[in-house]
């Protein structure tokens, strides 16, 4: 024995024009299939699928100087290093279309950005050489102190000599209980 239970159409959808909605969507997948949003961008995939996104690879470089180093040799450390890391990047990352290098350089104590190189992919091929696409900071060289002689001692690592004040006879005086000016 087997029993066949029918649910009305009601139960199923219970508004009335939702169900004659339904009824036309039923007839026609096709037609909601090929226009719905999801169809139209797999369609557009299949055609012309989309550029790919490259974008800048940006690179920040710290140099120390170092004891009685000059403003110039500092400024060839600086184009030396940025020319490998421009090179690296590009090397590196198959997508950066572009590079942008930025050199800090630290003189006692004061920090500044001495160039910084901004270079496309095609530029670098055609010419990798940091000095053409450089921009150099001209207040770098100030504001790193190398116009002044920083005041700073060379004998590091040894104790400063230290200066014990001398007694003169003329300064002394004596505050003991057994002083003639008690």
């Amino acid at each position: 024995m087997t029993v066949r239970i029918t649910h009305p159409r009601s139960l199923i959808i219970p508004f009335p024009f939702i169900g004659q909605i339904a009824k036309k969507i039923r007839s026609f997948p096709l037609i909601v299939l090929l226009f719905s949003p999801i169809s139209v961008w797999i369609l557009t995939e299949a055609i012309a699928p989309q550029v790919v996104r490259a974008y800048t690879a940006r690179v920040d470089l710290n140099i120390v100087r170092m004891a009685d180093e000059s403003y110039e040799t500092i400024l060839r450390r600086a184009e030396a290093i940025s020319r490998a890391a421009a090179q690296r990047s590009f090397d590196k990352d198959i997508l950066a279309t572009d590079v942008s290098v930025i050199v800090t350089v630290e003189s006692y104590g004061a920090i500044a950005p001495i160039l910084s190189l901004e270079v496309s992919r095609q530029q670098w091929r055609t010419r990798p050489d940091p000095k053409r696409w450089a921009t150099y900071f001209k207040t770098a060289r100030s504001l790193l102190l190398f116009d002044t002689k920083p005041a700073i001692s060379t004998n590091i690592g040894q104790p400063a000599p230290t200066m014990t004040p001398a007694a003169s006879p003329a300064n002394t005086t004596d505050n003991s209980p057994n002083s003639p000016a008690n």
